[in-house]
């Protein structure tokens, strides 16, 4: 019976806590200079069924094909023109990982610039991979990975995926390393992955109650910067450790409310706030309104006094047809209501948008 008592109240513990679980640094920012870096390169891609590029329209495909043989000594007579049917010109693109040494290998995309029907089955040719400095990085060839056309579920229909890019992986090889910074000087920084004054402030306060000197060794320069005083050499690294492994209870963000206008997907956070507000839209009316009340608790019950809001929601769509809902107004239940009268995508972006305008919904407003 103890041991069960045991469980029990470790399960409701669990429960209370779990609305407020923190996050780890690691999630919520990254150290200032570990970053990826983009590669770009353009090569060709050989051994293709036909499907390549009709080289009367692209002559860059052509011009590629007599540099490369040139380069490995073969000479073409003067005036030669070039019918070729298996070759494509592609760009070849990939993300360098921070730290990322000579040797290792990186994934990389390989897309059509020309009239190429399908990469399917063709190799890439070595392809140079340059950074934003032009200085090459890391060496890309091998044969390619492309999703061919195959039955949908059930068999009913077909699904044609993408021929012109493939991918290679594995397909490139590190030749350069990129130098990074951990820091400039004694210090390091770390940028939040969305900017936020109270998150923080709370993580400055956080590395600060884990690390204790004299002099805070945290603190936050703005909403997205938080500046950390750390020792160099090889502890760097072993500091860095202990510092992304603790957890901040991360603010709640602002209020948002995100669109989808192709769908109708209406996604909203806790924070959306609704006032009273009536909105005609076509043969819609949207009406909102709340009646602050006092809830007076009995003599002897040791309540407190405590204002309670009692809100109402009419939806009229036709004559004859109104929809009331009580207590607790919520956008969610606004978005309910007009699916359930069947108001479309664009009747709800519209009433959204005025109620934004009006001042009555206390939200940002996203449409995508």
């Amino acid at each position: 019976m103890k041991h069960l008592l045991k469980l029990i109240l470790a399960v409701l513990l669990g429960l209370s806590t779990f609305g407020a679980a923190a996050e780890r640094i690691k999630d919520l920012a990254s150290v200032q200079g570990v970053r990826e870096n983009q590669l770009l390169g353009y090569g060709l891609v050989v051994g293709l069924d036909g499907s390549g590029d009709q080289t009367t329209q692209t002559p860059f495909t052509v011009q590629s094909i007599v540099t490369m043989l040139a380069q490995m000594g073969v000479t073409l007579p003067p005036g030669t023109s070039l019918q070729l049917k298996n070759v494509a010109a592609v760009t070849v693109t990939a993300s360098l990982p921070a730290f990322a040494r000579p040797g290792q290998t990186i994934d990389v995309t390989v897309s059509s610039i020309g009239n190429a029907k399908s990469l399917r089955g063709g190799t890439l040719v070595m392809t140079p991979l340059k950074g934003a400095d032009g200085q090459v990085y890391a060496l890309a060839q091998g044969n390619l990975l492309v999703s061919g056309a195959g039955a949908a579920a059930g068999g009913s229909k077909t699904v044609v995926n993408h021929l012109d890019v493939g991918r290679i992986p594995n397909g490139a090889t590190v030749e350069r390393a990129v130098p990074t910074n951990l820091g400039q000087g004694e210090f390091i920084y770390l940028q939040l992955n969305t900017a936020d004054f109270t998150t923080a402030a709370r993580m400055a306060d956080a590395i600060n109650r884990d690390i204790e000197t004299e002099i805070p060794a945290a603190s936050a320069l703005d909403a997205r910067t938080v500046q950390v005083t750390a020792p160099g050499g090889n502890a760097r690294v072993q500091f860095l450790s202990r510092i992304e492994n603790l957890e901040v209870n991360a603010a709640a963000g602002s209020a948002r409310v995100i669109i989808n206008a192709r769908t109708g997907s209406v996604v909203m956070n806790q924070n959306v706030m609704l006032a009273d507000c009536a909105v005609a839209h076509g043969n819609l009316t949207v009406v909102i309104s709340a009646e602050n009340t006092v809830s007076q608790p009995n003599p002897l019950a040791g309540g407190q006094t405590a204002a309670v809001t009692n809100a109402t929601i009419d939806i009229k769509a036709a004559p004859g047809n109104l929809l009331h809902l009580k207590r607790g107004v919520s956008l969610g239940e606004v978005v309910k209501a007009l699916n359930s009268i069947g108001a479309t995508p664009q009747d709800m972006l519209a009433i959204l948008q005025a109620m934004r305008a009006a001042g009555a919904l206390r939200a940002e407003l996203e449409i995508i």
